[in-house]
């Protein structure tokens, strides 16, 4: 345990479970201690990982034993989490968006620089190896500066199963603050230079899914570079065939396969079927071994991603880097994961155990909310809306 990071956990729901296979096979990380709403699931957790499972975060942040917390309880809840964290003196990895409001996020920063803690913001996809490596590819100067930026992502994420709050902006419902966040967090990682205003439109096309399912963006750089961002989440066409074929956690998929969210979203008859299904795919009615992924895996991607320098395009792909250059193209293989999401530990671990200033830290949380609040802004008001923390 000397060589590890001790990790408590607040909240075993979806986000949980989408970094539990991380948890479990990275070698620097060990679950201590959990907590969440459902008995039945941190006393799974503690059965599991032969843990300590607490009813309250007072409670678990009090632990000792605790190093750090991830706070994966849902968006609304994310400021006080943070807080109660920081003033245990407990370093934090908190989910994306980091909250929902730009006070909200600079009470988080405040608490953590009060507390001497670090404060980090994930998971979210720019942690991905294929980014960082498109990123390491620009800044060697080879190509040239960033000009442009084209994201593009078709999923069903609407159609999945939600809670109420779930479809309800005003509550962190929609694309917009759990889908858009991972979108302008690439973007910012590949972009050379701020973000200096934003321009957008929503899409809220389906009266029983009553919250934003898709969304266009112009992101304007201080360099007078700019990004295009689009998002539907509206479960017809699927923009993993631009990844040939790999899912969003790296996973093999089957094009053949189609409609199956809004197939399955159909046995809900009301909100509270809906959200017994929702709860059925958390941690805690069925163990860690339900969450595993194939050996056969790529890493995780957020759909296209098209990178315009002045003299290449670079186009980031779950297992390289396609590089469209001036008189030739390549491609720049990187080697399959080990680990799925590793380099999301190896950021907080750096961080926590070394030292190390996080490249994802509450401000570049504060930023990409930001953005994401310019977004449904800007769509409401018809206009562009200039930012003030992206610097």
């Amino acid at each position: 345990m000397d060589n590890v990071l001790r990790l408590g956990i607040v909240g075993l729901g979806r986000a949980f479970t989408l970094m539990l296979p991380t948890f479990v096979a990275h070698p620097k990380i060990a679950l201590v201690a959990a907590t969440d709403p459902r008995h039945e699931a941190v006393e799974s957790f503690s059965r599991e990982f032969e843990a300590k499972g607490y009813d309250t975060i007072e409670e678990l942040c009090a632990d000792p034993s605790v190093q750090a917390v991830y706070v994966a309880s849902p968006h609304q809840y994310h400021v006080a989490h943070v807080k109660i964290a920081a003033a245990y003196g407990k370093h934090v990895l908190v989910e994306k968006p980091m909250a929902l409001s730009t006070d909200d996020c600079l009470e988080m920063i405040s608490a953590a620089k009060a507390a001497s803690i670090h404060l980090l913001v994930g998971h979210s996809h720019s942690y991905d190896l294929p980014y960082l490596k498109t990123r390491e590819l620009i800044s060697s100067g080879s190509f040239g500066s960033v000009r442009m930026i084209n994201a593009i992502n078709f999923t069903d994420f609407l159609y999945r199963p939600r809670r109420p709050e779930e479809l309800d902006t005003l509550h962190g419902g929609g694309v917009v603050f759990s889908q858009a966040a991972h979108q302008i967090d690439i973007v910012r990682l590949l972009a050379t230079s701020p973000a200096r205003c934003v321009r957008a439109v929503t899409g809220i096309w389906d009266p029983k899914r009553p919250t934003e399912g898709a969304y266009n963006a112009q992101v304007l750089f201080s360099d007078a570079s700019f990004a295009s961002l689009t998002y539907s989440g509206y479960a017809h066409f699927d923009s993993d065939e631009f990844n040939g074929w790999r899912g969003e956690l790296g996973q093999r998929r089957d094009p053949d396969v189609y409609g199956q969210a809004r197939r399955a979203l159909k046995e809900a008859r009301s909100p509270e079927d809906e959200t017994n299904m929702k709860n059925r795919r958390a941690y805690g009615t069925v163990g860690r071994e339900e969450f595993s992924l194939s050996s056969d895996i790529s890493h995780n991607h957020f759909g296209l991603f098209i990178v315009s320098c002045e003299r290449a395009d670079l186009r980031p792909m779950p297992n390289g880097i396609f590089v469209y250059g001036d008189d030739e193209r390549w491609f720049e293989e990187i080697p399959e994961p080990r680990v799925p999401r590793a380099e999301v530990v190896d950021e907080l671990y750096e961080a926590v155990v070394n030292g190390r200033v996080p490249l994802h830290s509450g401000q570049w949380g504060l930023a990409t909310l930001e953005i994401c609040l310019a977004i449904l802004e800007s769509a409401k008001s018809n206009g562009e809306i200039s930012l003030s923390y992206s610097g």
